[in-house]
C-alpha cells in the first residue's frame, strides 16, 4: 500500500519498492487511459525513455488498453545517434512498447536529421496538430524534465521543442544508468520538448525510483520552485502524480 502526501498541488505516492511502484503506476495510469478511451476516439501520449521507466512500461502492457486508439510521442532524443543504437530513446521505446503493441501512430524524433532545428519545428507542429492528453515523465538526477537541464530550463520558454546542450551531470547520469561506458560516448546535444509545452498538458505522471534520484526528489518536493531544479515546477501543475519508492523519497520532508 503506497503512502500518499501532497506537495503544493503535487500528489506524491510512495511505494515500498521499485517493483511495487511500477505496478501501482501502471494500474492507475492504465485505468485513466481506458476511462479516457471511453470518451475519445483517440488519445495522444508522450513517453519518457529511461531505465527508470522499465517496470512501469512492462506492467502497462498487461492491461486491456486499446493501443489502436493511441498516438505516441517521445519527449527527447540525442542528436547524431544512430536510430537503431540501444541508447537512442526512440529505440528504447520501440523495444519496450511499440514493437509489442500496435499503436494508431508512433512519431519518432529523427536523431539523424540533417537539420536538427527543422526537426524541432516539425515535431512542434505535430504536437500542435495532435494535442497531447497525458505525459509519462522521468526526473533526472539534476532535477531535469525531459532534457531541460537547469542551465537551459526556462519556465517561460517560447519554444515547444528545442535543441539543448547537455550538462556534465546529465551526461554522467547516462553512464550511471548503464547506457554508456564512458563520458566521451555520450552525445553532447539533444532535441527536447520544453517545460511550458509539458506543463500545458492536462495530465502528468512522473515515475521516479531509486536512491540515485533522492536529491532530485527532495528538490522537486521541498526546494524552491526554480530552474535550478526544473522538476520543482511540477508543484504548480493542476494534475500531476509523482510515483516514487522509499529510496527516491528518502530525503523528502514528511
Amino acid at each position: 500500500m503506497a503512502t500518499e502526501i501532497m506537495k503544493g498541488r503535487l500528489k506524491v505516492k510512495i511505494s515500498d519498492s521499485r517493483a511495487e511502484l511500477g505496478e501501482l503506476a501502471a494500474k492507475e495510469i492504465a485505468g485513466y487511459i481506458m476511462e479516457l478511451q471511453g470518451r475519445k476516439d483517440e488519445i495522444n501520449i508522450i513517453f519518457a525513455s529511461a531505465p527508470s521507466q522499465n517496470e512501469f512500461l512492462a506492467n502497462l502492457l498487461k492491461y486491456d488498453i486499446d493501443w489502436g486508439k493511441v498516438n505516441a510521442f517521445h519527449m527527447d532524443e540525442y542528436i547524431g545517434i544512430d536510430s537503431e543504437a540501444p541508447q537512442a530513446f526512440g529505440k528504447f521505446l520501440k523495444d519496450r512498447v511499440f514493437s509489442k503493441v500496435k499503436c494508431k501512430s508512433v512519431h519518432y524524433m529523427d536523431s539523424m536529421a540533417a537539420d536538427p532545428q527543422a526537426e524541432c519545428e516539425r515535431y512542434a507542429a505535430l504536437l500542435k496538430q495532435m494535442p497531447v492528453d497525458m505525459v509519462f515523465l522521468g526526473i533526472g538526477e539534476n532535477g531535469h524534465l525531459a532534457f531541460n537541464d537547469p542551465h537551459v530550463a526556462f519556465f517561460d520558454d517560447p519554444l515547444a521543442v528545442k535543441i539543448v546542450d547537455l550538462s556534465p551531470e546529465c551526461r554522467a547520469q547516462q553512464i550511471n544508468d548503464g547506457c554508456f561506458e564512458t563520458l566521451d560516448q555520450v552525445p553532447t546535444h539533444a532535441i527536447t520538448i520544453t517545460i511550458p509545452e509539458l506543463l500545458h498538458i492536462d495530465k502528468l505522471y512522473a515515475i521516479v525510483p531509486t536512491k540515485a534520484k533522492a536529491n532530485a526528489i527532495k528538490g522537486t518536493c521541498d526546494g524552491s520552485i526554480s530552474p535550478l531544479c526544473p522538476a520543482s515546477i511540477l508543484r504548480t501543475h493542476k494534475d500531476v502524480t509523482l510515483y516514487v519508492d522509499v529510496d527516491s523519497a528518502s530525503l523528502v520532508d514528511m
